[in-house]
Parts: C-alpha cells; sequence; structure tokens
C-alpha cells in the first residue's frame, strides 16, 4: 500500500458490515492473546467487559459448584457435613485464584481433590458413585484447565496432565468396592482441554510474534526507503555543488591573470583558495562513487559539473532540472492523457537558488505522477509562485474519472511523500499533502529563497 493508498479515505458505507463482520473475530484474538506472568487472563482486551469476562465466569463456576457439591457429598455420599463443607470449600473458591494464578490454583484443587478422594473412601455410600473424582470436582478441574492452557507454556500443561493421570493411578490403588472409576475419564477430558487451549495460545504467540516481526520489518523498510530517498537526492545536489566549486576554483586560478599587479601575499590566497576548492571537488567525487554504487558494487564517479552514468544511461547525464522544466513536464503529462492546468509565475526559475530549484521541479513531478498512478483522469491544477521569501509549489487533483481504472499494481514503491518530505527538510520549509473532501488530493510545499543555500552547502 503506497502513501496515497494509506491517506485516502475509506468509503464509511462498507465499514458498519465489516466491523460487525469482525467483532467475534476480535473476540477470538482475545481469547487467545497470551497472558503475561502475574497479568490476569484478558488483561489485554480492549474492552472492559471482556477484562472482566474470567471473573464472572469462574465466579459463577464457584457459586454453582459449591452449594451443588456440599448437597451431593451430604445426600449422596454420606459423608459428614463438617467434611463436606470443608471439601466444597477447598476444590471450588481455589478456581477464583485462577484468573491470576492458575498453577497455584490447581495444586490447590489437586490437593484438595485429593484429600476428598481419601475421605470418600470412608463414607457410607460410596458404592455406586464416582470416584475418585467427583462430577462437581470434574467440572471445576476442567475449568482450571481452561485457564492453565491460556497462561502456561506447554511443557507445564504436559506435566500437569501427567501429573493428574499420575494422582489417578496411586488412588486406584486404594478403590473401594462397587465404585464407578473416573480416573481415566479426568485423564482424558483434562488433556482434550490442556491441548485444546495450548493450541490456541500456541496461535497467539505465533501471531505476536508474527506482528513483532513485521513491526520490525516495517520499520527497517521505511527506514530504507527514507536513506534510498536522502542518496538519491544527495546524488542530484552533487552536480548543483560541483558547479559553484568549479566556478571558485577558476576564478581563483585565473585571478592573478585577470588582476594583474597582484601582491605575492594575495596571489598565495588566492592559490590556497584554489588548491582547497579542488580537494573538495575529488572529495565529493569519491562520496558519489560510494552513493551511486549499486546492488552488485558497480559504482561511478563523476565530473566537476556532471553526474556520472548510471543503470539510467544518458539521462544522467542530462542537466538536473529546474522550475523552468515543470512548463514541459505538465506538457508530456497532458499528453499522456491527464487534463493538467498550470499556473507559473514569471520570474520563479531566476528567484530560486539551485537547491530550490531542483527541488520545486521534483515535487511537482512526484505529485502528477501519484495523480497518474492513483487518479487517471483527475482534473489537476499545478501552481508556482514567489515572492522576496519563497516559492509556493501547489499541486491539486480531484477525484479519478469514472471511467479510469487504476491497475492493481500501481501502488508505487511508496517513495514519493517521503522524497517530497525529504526535498522540503534539505531547504527548510514546508510540506502540507493530504485527502480532499470531494475525494481529490492537495500538495502544497513552501520553499524559503533566503536559507536554502546555506542548507544546500
Amino acid at each position: 500500500m503506497s502513501d496515497r493508498d494509506e491517506a485516502r479515505p475509506r468509503d464509511p458505507r462498507t465499514t458498519p458490515p465489516v466491523r460487525a463482520a469482525r467483532a467475534p473475530m476480535r473476540f477470538t484474538v482475545v481469547l487467545r492473546t497470551p497472558a503475561r506472568a502475574a497479568e490476569p487472563l484478558f488483561a489485554r482486551a480492549p474492552k472492559a467487559w471482556q477484562r472482566v469476562l474470567p471473573y464472572v465466569v469462574l465466579g459463577i463456576c464457584v457459586l454453582s459448584l459449591l452449594p451443588a457439591t456440599i448437597a451431593v457429598l451430604t445426600n449422596d455420599y454420606k459423608s459428614g457435613g463438617g467434611w463436606a463443607g470443608a471439601l466444597g470449600l477447598a476444590q471450588t473458591v481455589p478456581l477464583l485464584l485462577a484468573v491470576t494464578r492458575p498453577l497455584p490454583a490447581w495444586v490447590l484443587v489437586l490437593v484438595a481433590d485429593t484429600v476428598g478422594a481419601v475421605v470418600l473412601t470412608h463414607a457410607d455410600k460410596v458404592a455406586g458413585h464416582a470416584w475418585p473424582w467427583t462430577p462437581m470436582s470434574i467440572v471445576g478441574y476442567l475449568a482450571l484447565m481452561i485457564c492453565l492452557g491460556l497462561r502456561e507454556s506447554i511443557r507445564t500443561l504436559i506435566g500437569v496432565w501427567l501429573v493428574t493421570g499420575a494422582v489417578g493411578v496411586v488412588l486406584g490403588f486404594f478403590e473401594p468396592d462397587g465404585v464407578t472409576t473416573t480416573a481415566a475419564l479426568l485423564f482424558v477430558l483434562s488433556g482434550s482441554f490442556l491441548a485444546v487451549t495450548g493450541a490456541l495460545r500456541g496461535v497467539g504467540d505465533a501471531q505476536q510474534r508474527i506482528a513483532e516481526q513485521e513491526s520490525i520489518s516495517e520499520a527497517e523498510r521505511a527506514r530504507r526507503t527514507l536513506l534510498e530517498e536522502r542518496a538519491r537526492i544527495a546524488r542530484e545536489l552533487h552536480d548543483v555543488v560541483a558547479h559553484h566549486m568549479s566556478v571558485i576554483t577558476v576564478q581563483a586560478d585565473s585571478a592573478p591573470y585577470r588582476l594583474p599587479g597582484m601582491a605575492e601575499p594575495v596571489r598565495e590566497e588566492f592559490a590556497a583558495i584554489a588548491a582547497s576548492a579542488r580537494e573538495s571537488l575529488s572529495e565529493m567525487r569519491r562520496l558519489l562513487t560510494v552513493l551511486r554504487s549499486d546492488g552488485n558494487g558497480s559504482g561511478t564517479g563523476s565530473g566537476d559539473g556532471g553526474t556520472a552514468a548510471g543503470p539510467g544511461g544518458a539521462s544522467e547525464l542530462a542537466p538536473q532540472p529546474g522550475i523552468g522544466r515543470i512548463q514541459q513536464l505538465v506538457e508530456a503529462t497532458v499528453r499522456a492523457g491527464q487534463p493538467v492546468e498550470l499556473s507559473l509565475a514569471a520570474g520563479a526559475e531566476r528567484a530560486a537558488p539551485p537547491a530550490v530549484d531542483l527541488s520545486a521541479y521534483r515535487i511537482v513531478q512526484e505529485a502528477l505522477a501519484n495523480v497518474v498512478r492513483h487518479a487517471p483522469g483527475a482534473e489537476t491544477r499545478v501552481s508556482v509562485t514567489h515572492d522576496a521569501e519563497e516559492v509556493l509549489v501547489l499541486v491539486v487533483n480531484g477525484p479519478a474519472a469514472r471511467d479510469a481504472v487504476v491497475e492493481p499494481g500501481a501502488s508505487g514503491t511508496g517513495h514519493g511523500l517521503v522524497g517530497m518530505q525529504e526535498r522540503v527538510r534539505l531547504t527548510g520549509g514546508t510540506l502540507d499533502t493530504g485527502p480532499l473532501p470531494d475525494g481529490g488530493f492537495r500538495v502544497a510545499a513552501r520553499l524559503p529563497l533566503n536559507d536554502a543555500s546555506e542548507d544546500a552547502s
């Protein structure tokens, strides 16, 4: 997606159905988002009711299982009322701890269930009933498995599952006569619940890592785009600076011949100026060789005032364009089928320093390229005006023509707005870009004239 695509507003008519369809999907994402240590389940959910949901569900479990456990142990197993109340509290209340500390809650519940199984071996009517795990303890244990699966690592979940099976096997040696064994049932069910919730957590972990990598990649891509654009601008400005340095060298070398009778100290000063200018040009050639090196390691230098031929061939040997060539740029765009109206103030190219002159042309060039790519057939206005302090570049286009077809691959490289921002920053100006209410787009750049020469140096 390009800069223009990101800035263009979406059609509000399509937004409500999409949001409605994505609501269950968002909750699924919340469900499989792993909670960190000492963090409640769903703590990073976007809505308050989602963050409170684990407490509500486990609270309902406790309020339902506690009286049911006491009633079953008292009426069906004929366990003592004191033991029934104590076991009911020990087996259900720790479930509230599972929201933030599921592993300690599991230890407490497992110990309570084990003690309850031992106590039930001496109950009056244990025969014919479930043992060692009662139906209520199985329900509470499975709720605990869900909390564990959403929080703990796979290694911990396997350990919990194996300990559950081992405790059931050990209790099997003390099994009373005539009971319905539930050790295998809990072992299978707990394993299934741990597997499903652990898989959800694994998906959440994987998606979180992917999101982090995508964020890093996006930052690196933006940084690379910025550096590439700065290098391209530096290559273009080399011609401007090299021209002025060449003029300084020639003037300093020819000064003794143009101004006869010059004193010897003055001659030496001009010679030192010429030597410094030549050394600066040499350093610029070496720097430009690095900037022009491509991915295969090939690069070329430049002359004093020209740009070396690179991948673009002879086109890179041409003089750098300026405001005076905007008329030709607009005419070429019109010939390509894009209706463009130009308003170019007289004398703007003479008033602008070289850096501003080049930046104004490139901004118009990038803006028109974006119009052709993203809004083919749109009515476009280009205005370049100036006063004593700044040059104002304005490119405004309307929405794309009704019969225009935007190619799917015409998303661009993402350099357009980045390049404009860098060029404006180079000259110390300001850039204002953004969509218009009618679906068009606006690019406005203010390029100051006074400080441009200082920034270019």
